[in-house]
This record gives structure tokens, sequence and C-alpha cells, in this order.
């Protein structure tokens, strides 16, 4: 399966632009012969708008996302919507299952080639450090795994990577590939790099993670998205600029891991 990360230049609240630039990075990503895109998170209004997130909220059925399945369909490529501000009250009206029955969630949504809706996760762990978002968001509920062009895949958050329970429960659960869209700023670089590679090392799987490009008015993203595998190996990656980061995964090498150095199998419940 060719995975390709679409670290996209970020304006804030820049929506029709933000779109144009995400639609955009997808038809490249098609033209490499991505199997699978990925967005990074809140995308469409910007991570550090925290302004724009009320007017910027749409439900699940909402026209930005309407356009992403669209381009996943057109392409014949699966796509993680990396992650938008969704109206809660709005999806829920349109018969979505919703952790409340108003508010606002930084809701990730994954399509497949069809440009069917798979997964939606919402991410769990806000961040409050010099930011808005516990104030402003929602938190999700579910962890949802799929099956998907052979891998058995999930998605967390960015400053979900902090917490590393989260991962060990989807390992759990089986997944054998993480899918992590992210807002990742300076001056925590050391962080990224570590993090998700610790995660990839501590669940013998592959982990991705998909950050955008671009400066606000508080805050500068810095990108860097990669892609590390079961031995937190990084196998791509890219720079702080907008850039398309591609590469070949097999979820036979995951197996192949976890049989040649079974870490999970000598785990102990903690949870009492």
């Amino acid at each position: 399966m060719k995975l390709a990360l679409a670290q996209i230049e970020v304006r804030a609240a820049d929506r029709d632009g933000n779109l144009e630039r995400a639609l955009a990075a997808v038809d490249r990503a098609a033209e490499r012969g991505a199997d699978l895109v990925v967005l990074p998170e809140l995308w469409n209004v910007g991570y550090f708008a925290f302004d724009a997130y009320e007017r910027g909220a749409e439900p699940l059925s909402g026209p930005t996302l309407a356009r992403v399945a669209e381009a996943a369909a057109d392409h014949g490529v699966a796509l993680l919507a990396g992650s938008i501000v969704e109206d809660l009250a709005a999806s829920a009206a349109d018969g979505a299952s919703v952790p409340a029955e108003e508010g606002l969630a930084n809701a990730a949504v994954l399509f497949d080639e069809e440009g069917e809706r798979r997964a939606v996760y919402r991410k769990h762990h806000l961040f409050g450090y010099q930011s808005a978002e516990t104030r402003l968001l929602t938190p999700g509920e579910s962890l949802p795994v799929v099956d998907l062009l052979g891998f058995r895949v999930a998605v967390t958050t960015c400053y979900d990577l902090r917490f590393p329970e989260q991962f060990r429960r989807l390992a759990a659960e089986g997944a054998n590939l993480v899918l992590v869209p992210s807002a990742w700023p300076y001056p925590r670089v050391e962080h990224w790099r570590t993090l998700p590679r610790a995660r990839a090392i501590e669940n013998l799987s592959y982990v991705a993670t998909a950050n955008g490009s671009g400066r606000f008015e508080e805050a500068e993203l810095v990108g860097r998205s990669a892609v590390y595998d079961p031995w937190g190996t990084t196998v791509a990656s890219a720079g702080d600029e907008p850039a398309l980061v591609t590469t070949d995964l097999d979820p036979e090498r995951v197996a192949a891991v976890r049989e040649e150095f079974p870490a999970l199998d000598d785990r102990r419940d903690y949870s009492r």
C-alpha cells in the first residue's frame, strides 16, 4: 500500500483556500500512485485560529467533507480527511452518533477508495497548554479500528501522542497502522520526533504523522511529517515547508516484526 502524507500550508480561517490546497495535494498524491492520503489536523480552519472554530464548524455531512469524499471516489484512493471542526448538534440531527448533544469536536474522518465514510475519530486528549482547545471542544469517546487496504487502521490526533495507553489499547484491538493528523508547533520539535517513534516501537506498528505547514499569529507549525516502521525506523519524512511524503507500507512487515520480537505477548494488565 502506498501512503501519502499531505503536508499542506494551512492558513488561519482560510477555509476555501485551505480546501483547494488540500484537494490539489490529493490530486498530486493520486498521480504518484497513492492508495491512502492523509491530511493534517484542522486543516480547514487552522488549529490556532480559535476565533474561527464556531463559524467554520460543519456536520459530518457538510460541504468540506463532501468535497473530500468526492475526491476520494474520483481518484479511487482512501483518504483520511485530517480533522475538521465538527458541529455536534448538526451531526446528531443527521443521525450521527456524537459524544454530546451540542458543542464542537475535533473530528477526523476516514473515507475508503469509493468515498464511503469508514470511521470517525474525535480527538480524545484536548490540549490546554497555551491553547483554547479544552474550552472550545468536546472530547471524543470511541476508538475505531477498521480494515482497509490490507491493514488494521486506527486514528489518533496530535496531542494524543503523549498518552501511550491509548496506542496500547489500539494495538490490543489489532491496529498495525496508526494515522496521526497533527498541528504540532515550534519549539517542541524533539517531542514531535520522539513521541511517534516511541509509539511505533512500543506497539510494533507503523505510525504515520501528517502535520501542517504554516505560521499563525501565536505559533508556527514544525511540519516534519513522517512515517515510522514497527522497529521505529523513519522510512519517510519532510522538512517544515509544504510537501507530499510518500512511502510503501507492507502489513506483512508488521507481522514479521511481531513474530521475531513478540514483546506484545509479554504485556501485563496494570489497569486495576
